[in-house]
């Protein structure tokens, strides 16, 4: 069986603005489609260079307010390095000389925010838009100096509390709703837990880097503090243990979560996003109790029918890829006493009945789309251990 091929040839023009260098549900979550089957053999180059070529046909976006590790030059610069080609070195020496600046610009600008007393904005700091983001790129391109600036950043975020209206919250807390837009459903803010726009993506950077010897001031205890928040608001039993995706006002004074259970098991805000980011701590600190833990809770997620019964279609962010694609990089860093991998043939055929089942991707994208769920199935999957495609989503260090 073959990867899904959710467009052989790019269209003549851009069916929208951004779309062009969009990881997430554009040309350039589709070119690293490309990539990873042309370094895997599955295909010759020609289509990956036309990929490539459409998601550079309109100027790279490079200003520090358009640009994400999903958007604009990063994206394009972690799929050109995710491709090692020749032909693409003299591209990703220009995109560099556009990283540093747009990394120093970003760094300034949270400096500057700090400075004021503000609260920060989802986007200053998470994996879709902000610096961890932009940190994962970095990882991939052994930009180690720069890095750490970036990790240094992270850890004043995990490891010194804002205080508002008398009370002490965590530096990630923000005033704004989980849109990252004010909003009268949250007043107050929120602090956000989940592994795409909350404190979670932010753990996985930290431990990862950790992990490969990159190691800043004050490292293992911005670690600490985030699994000690995670253990905070940590719900259900050993072995079904799960978490929310945020955390309100009123939940934060009464140390109690309203929600009445797990949401759906997705990689962007459920148990597998999070229990990965918390695994991969532990294996940074030598924590063996908490590995198993959330090995644990990962494989509880997994049997429990009430969760998996909200996934309602196979993309990555949200869907049954994600889900897939998490515990398989969970199942390869799991101990000896972990149930993962046992798991896994099944999760796989639930999969494929699904995505057989229903054709539910909204586009031909990496996060919801088509593009995603091919990187998942099949012969993609084992294109991970080269591309490493999944770096983006911070499952896997971009490099060895």
């Amino acid at each position: 069986m073959t990867c899904t091929d959710p467009l052989a040839r790019p269209p003549g023009r851009d069916p929208s603005p951004d779309w062009s260098q969009s990881l997430s549900n554009g040309a350039t979550g589709i070119a690293l489609l490309h990539i990873a089957r042309a370094r895997a053999g599955i295909e010759d180059w020609g289509t990956a260079h036309q990929w490539v070529t459409a998601m550079t046909r309109s100027p790279v976006v490079a200003g520090p307010d358009a640009c994400g590790l999903f958007r604009g030059a990063p994206a394009v610069a972690f799929v050109l390095r995710a491709a090692d080609h020749p032909a693409y070195a003299a591209a990703l020496a220009t995109l560099d000389g556009h990283m540093i600046s747009l990394t120093r610009q970003r760094l300034g600008r949270a400096y500057e925010r700090i400075e004021r007393g503000q609260l920060a904005e989802l986007r200053e700091f998470d994996l879709i838009n902000g610096l961890t983001g932009i940190g994962v790129y970095l990882l991939q391109a052994h930009h180690t100096e720069l890095l750490s600036d970036v990790l240094s950043y992270l850890v004043g975020l995990a490891t010194e509390s804002v205080t508002v209206d008398g009370q002490r919250l965590p530096g990630w807390w923000t005033g704004h709703g989980p849109g990252d837009q004010p909003s009268p459903a949250w007043p107050g803010g929120h602090s956000n837990l989940g592994f795409a726009h909350g404190i979670s993506g932010p753990l996985a950077l930290l431990a990862t880097a950790m992990r490969l010897g990159i190691i800043v001031p004050g490292h293992a205890e911005a670690i600490d503090r985030i699994c000690a928040e995670l253990d905070q608001w940590r719900c259900g039993t050993p072995g079904r243990w799960w978490w929310p995706g945020m955390i309100s006002p009123s939940e934060w004074k009464a140390g109690a979560v309203q929600q009445p259970g797990p949401q759906r098991p997705s990689w962007c805000y459920g148990t597998p996003g999070l229990a990965r980011a918390q695994q991969v701590a532990a294996l940074a600190l030598g924590d063996r109790r908490r590995q198993h833990e959330a090995e644990s809770a990962l494989a509880g997620c997994l049997v429990d029918e009430k969760q998996l019964a909200q996934l309602g279609d196979a993309g990555v962010c949200h869907g049954w890829a994600g889900l897939v694609q998490t515990t398989r990089r969970a199942a390869a860093d799991a101990g000896p006493d972990s149930a993962l991998a046992a798991v896994l043939p099944d999760l796989h055929t639930r999969f494929e009945q699904h995505f057989h089942r229903a054709t539910q991707a909204t586009g031909d994208g990496l996060l919801e789309g088509a593009a995603g769920i091919a990187l998942t199935r099949h012969i993609c999957a084992d294109t991970a251990s080269t591309t490493r495609w999944d770096a983006c989503l911070l499952l896997a260090p971009p490099t060895l």
